[in-house]
């Protein structure tokens, strides 16, 4: 049993949960999954839908998933499901393959499932859940608000009832271009209808005058998107909204869904697997991120490789229960932390209320009206479209900046998935030339302290004798001609020079090509009598230092502090004058 639990149960955090749960627990939890549920049925038909597959996939992407990572996943309100996010991206990955809602492309979207679970699983097992910090922050949040707009745009072909591309922008305006002299306007008016009803009910349910009448109405609020859809059905229903060429979901299948595992062959696997590999890292970041958030306010404990394998475990899952990849939901994350969950329960108990609609209650949908799952994708998905973020990012870091905008432009313009790699690639790109050009800068005394500063930046002691330099970057083979011009530079305006003293406290790492730069300047400056001295070298970088060749041939002395070099030096020639 100790070995159980050493090597067992640390895979399995519900184990944690589960053996303080209490009567007190579960009321939190089953109020929250009620409220969860009134979103989740809208929003998981209306993805699916997004995404090119049968609205109920959508529900069946909300069942085993969520009891999966229940099971392994550590955090306590993330609610795993469908995603716009994602299922644009899965339909961006599969469009351009097979016919949206063919048999062969939802047999394509269960393996996509299935490969993005393997990929997120293997991950988590080898411990690379640290990949999160490779991806920009900022590259991220373009991506998602791009995305989003291309999900809104995309949804306007329900609203008008044309077939209009959404796969970027140019393809959009030019299909609006062709067909929209034939948009079906009762349709139009009836979505316009729906998008106002979700935009400001829930406002007007908020204000003061209707909760001091009514009490609390943050169920109700959660709840309209579900209300909207029972109000649409009932006037299709008893109103003939059909007979206005308003089309409907039609038919749904009831029953669990079917296990079985996916058609496959090796070519469609070759095919299918960059989108299933950007899909695993957008839903790994962006699930991350939302659990995050989450356990910083319940100060719980969140672990990225655990997170992966949740993740792994969830998509394997969907897989083969006939949905699509899935992923952490901000805006259901944000409910059922607010509902009060105290524990991933509240999630098992949204899948198992999702059963009962899809065994009992899916002969209750066949009249929605396709328009008001589109109203519900663009109000929700809308609510990311911002661009503050940009402009902000521009004013703090010009490099971040220029790759949010990279990012954007290229998933706007040309699609999801190619935007994105544009997005990352950039990223590198700016980082290297950041790298390549480090901050450096001549450094002088404060008079009456022991500290160095800037000599462009403060009023400083220097001595013509005496150069003092500080490198704010680690020494790679891509800065070291930018630190050998700088220095040259520096030297051609200091004719009495002696010494060079290079501060290293900012320098954590020198690889190979710098050493062997500095070997050369240390060779060249003693030719012209000045001596190369170092000070408060970082351990590991002594350490490649004793390794090479520099420490016997160098013409100074390397100093624990920057001042006591300065103090040696000095006394052997001009004191320092300001």
């Amino acid at each position: 049993m100790s070995a159980f639990k050493h090597r067992v149960l640390p895979y399995l955090p519900a184990w944690h949960w589960l053996k303080d749960y209490n009567a007190g627990k579960f009321k939190s939890d089953l109020m929250a999954a009620l409220i969860v549920i009134a979103m989740l049925v809208p929003q998981g038909m209306a993805y699916a839908m997004l995404a090119g597959l049968p609205p109920i996939m959508g529900l069946y992407a909300s069942m085993i998933p969520m009891i999966m990572y229940a099971l392994v996943g550590s955090s306590t309100t993330l609610s795993i499901g469908p995603v716009a996010i994602i299922s644009m991206m899965t339909f961006a990955t599969l469009n351009p393959l097979f016919e949206a809602g063919s048999p062969v492309y939802i047999e394509a979207a269960m393996l996509l499932a299935l490969m993005v679970g393997i990929i997120s699983l293997l991950l988590g097992l080898l411990r690379f859940g640290f990949l999160i910090q490779l991806i920009s922050h900022p590259v991220i949040k373009s991506f998602i608000i791009a995305s989003a707009l291309l999900i809104a745009l995309g949804q306007f072909k329900f609203l008008v009832d044309v077939p209009l591309n959404g796969n970027n922008i140019l393809d959009f305006a030019k299909s609006l271009w062709e067909y929209g002299a034939y948009s079906h306007m009762t349709s139009f008016v009836f979505g316009l209808a729906s998008i106002l009803f979700l935009i400001y009910i829930p406002k007007i349910l908020n204000t003061q005058s209707v909760q001091s009448r009514m009490g609390s109405t943050n169920f109700l609020i959660k709840a309209v998107p579900l209300i909207l859809v029972v109000i649409s059905i009932t006037f299709t229903v008893f109103w003939g909204l059909k007979d206005f060429g308003i089309k409907t979901v039609g038919e749904i299948p009831s029953g669990f869904p079917p296990v079985r595992l996916p058609h496959w062959n090796l070519d469609l696997v070759l095919m299918l697997l960059p989108g299933a590999a950007m899909i695993a890292m957008i839903s790994f970041v962006e699930s991350l991120s939302i659990a995050q958030a989450t356990a910083l306010q319940q100060r719980s404990n969140l672990n990225s490789n655990q997170e992966l394998i949740a993740l792994g475990l969830a998509n394997i899952s969907a897989g083969l229960t006939t949905a699509f990849p899935v992923t952490g939901s901000l805006s259901r994350t944000v409910v059922n932390a607010d509902a009060g969950a105290k524990t991933p329960l509240a999630g098992v108990i949204s899948s198992l209320l999702i059963i009962l609609v899809t065994l009992y209650f899916t002969g209750f949908f066949k009249d929605l009206p396709l328009v008001i799952l589109a109203a519900t994708i663009i109000v929700s998905i809308w609510k990311l479209v911002d661009f503050k973020p940009f402009f902000d990012t521009w004013r703090y870091s010009k490099a971040d900046g220029i790759a949010m905008w990279i990012t954007f432009f290229g998933v706007i313009f040309i699609d999801i998935s190619t935007g994105l790699i544009i997005g990352i690639v950039s990223t590198f790109i700016l980082m290297l030339w950041r790298i390549s050009r480090p901050h450096m800068a001549v450094i002088g005394l404060v008079e009456g302290t022991q500290h160095f500063r800037n000599i462009q930046r403060h009023h400083v002691k220097t001595s013509p004798a005496l150069m003092s330099i500080r490198i704010d970057e680690n020494l790679t083979f891509l800065n070291t001609n930018s630190l050998k011009g700088f220095l040259i530079n520096q030297m051609s305006q200091s004719p009495k020079l002696q010494h060079v003293i290079i501060n290293c406290s900012s320098i954590s790492s020198i690889d190979f090509s710098a050493l062997e730069m500095l070997e050369d300047m240390n060779s060249e400056l003693n030719k012209l009598n000045i001596r190369l001295h170092f000070s408060e070298v970082k351990g590991p970088v002594m350490d490649k230092l004793q390794h090479s060749k520099l420490l016997k041939h160098l013409s100074g002395q390397i100093y624990l502090t920057h001042y006591q070099a300065i103090q040696d030096l000095s006394s052997s020639t001009a004191e320092y004058q300001i």
